[in-house]
C-alpha cells in the first residue's frame, strides 16, 4: 500500500511537472516575437527562440514581423470634378514595434484597414478623374505617406500601397471614350496643318530659286515631260514656259543673221 502510494506521488509529481514545463516553455519562430506582461504590466519583448514564463505571474502575447496583405474593400469616391467611382487598393504593412502594436490599439490589423479606407477615400476626393486614372503612382505614394504618418504611433510601418482598380459607370466610360476620340481627332488636324505648313515652306523657298535661276525650270520642266513619257500616253498636251520659247527664238534670229550676212 505505502509503495503504491508513493509511485502515485511520483505519478503526480512528474504530470504536474510536465503541466509546469508546458506553461513555463514558449518557442517563438525567426519571424515571431512575444509580448510579455508581468501581473498585468508590460515586463519586455522576447523572442526569438526559447522563452521561459513564470506561469500564473507572467503572460506573453505573440506578434508576427512578416509583411501583411490587406485587401482595401471598393471605396465610393467623389472626385474634385464630381465624378463618382469605385476604388479599391491593396496594402502591404508590418510591425516594426510590437510593444507599442499590443499595447497602444486593440487590435492593430483592424485599425489599420479603417484608416486605409478612411485615407483612400480623402486623398483620392482632392484630385480630378483624369489624375486618378493617370498617375496612380503619385496618388499611391500620398496615401503612403500618410498612412506612415497616422501608424507610425502604433509601431506599423506601411511599406507599399497600390491602387487596384477604379471603376467607372457605363455613362462615363461613354464620356470617356469620346473625349480620347476628339483628342486624337485634333492631334490628327495639328499634325495636318504642321504638314502643309512646312510644305508651303519648303515650296516658297523653291520658288525663289526658280525665279533666280530660270534655267533651273526650264529643267523641271523637261523632267516633267521624261516623267509623263514613262506613262506611254498616245497624246501629251505640254505648254512651253514663255522663257524657253523666248530662248529659242532668240538663238533663230541669230541664225538668220548669219545666213544673211
Amino acid at each position: 500500500m505505502t509503495m503504491w502510494f508513493s509511485f502515485s506521488v511520483v505519478g503526480l509529481l512528474v504530470v504536474l511537472a510536465l503541466l509546469l514545463a508546458g506553461a513555463s516553455l514558449r518557442i517563438l519562430r525567426e519571424y515571431e516575437r512575444g509580448v510579455v506582461f508581468q501581473l498585468g504590466r508590460f515586463w519586455s519583448v522576447k523572442g526569438p527562440g526559447l522563452v521561459i514564463l513564470i506561469p500564473g505571474i507572467q503572460q506573453m502575447v505573440r506578434v508576427g514581423l512578416r509583411v501583411m496583405v490587406l485587401d482595401i474593400p471598393s471605396q465610393d469616391v467623389i472626385t474634385r470634378d464630381n465624378v463618382s467611382v469605385k476604388v479599391n487598393a491593396v496594402l502591404y504593412f508590418r510591425v516594426v514595434d510590437p510593444e507599442r502594436a499590443i499595447i497602444q490599439v486593440e487590435r492593430y490589423f483592424e485599425a489599420t484597414s479603417q484608416l486605409a479606407q478612411t485615407t483612400l477615400r480623402a486623398v483620392l476626393g482632392k484630385h480630378e478623374l483624369d489624375e486618378l486614372l493617370s498617375e496612380r503612382e503619385r496618388l499611391n505614394l500620398d496615401i503612403q505617406k500618410i498612412l506612415e504618418a497616422q501608424t507610425d504611433a502604433l509601431g506599423i510601418k506601411v511599406t507599399n500601397v497600390e491602387i487596384k482598380h477604379v471603376d467607372l459607370n457605363e455613362n462615363m466610360v461613354r464620356a470617356i471614350a469620346r473625349q480620347a476620340e476628339a483628342e486624337r481627332e485634333r492631334r490628327a488636324k495639328v499634325i495636318h496643318a504642321e504638314g502643309e505648313l512646312q510644305a508651303s515652306v519648303k515650296l516658297a523657298e523653291a520658288a525663289e530659286i526658280l525665279a533666280r535661276h530660270p534655267q533651273a525650270l526650264q529643267l523641271r520642266c523637261l523632267e516633267t515631260l521624261t516623267v509623263i513619257a514613262a506613262d506611254k500616253n498616245s497624246t501629251i498636251v505640254f505648254p512651253l514656259p514663255i522663257d524657253l520659247i523666248g530662248t529659242l527664238l532668240q538663238g533663230m534670229n541669230k541664225k538668220a543673221g548669219v545666213s544673211d550676212a
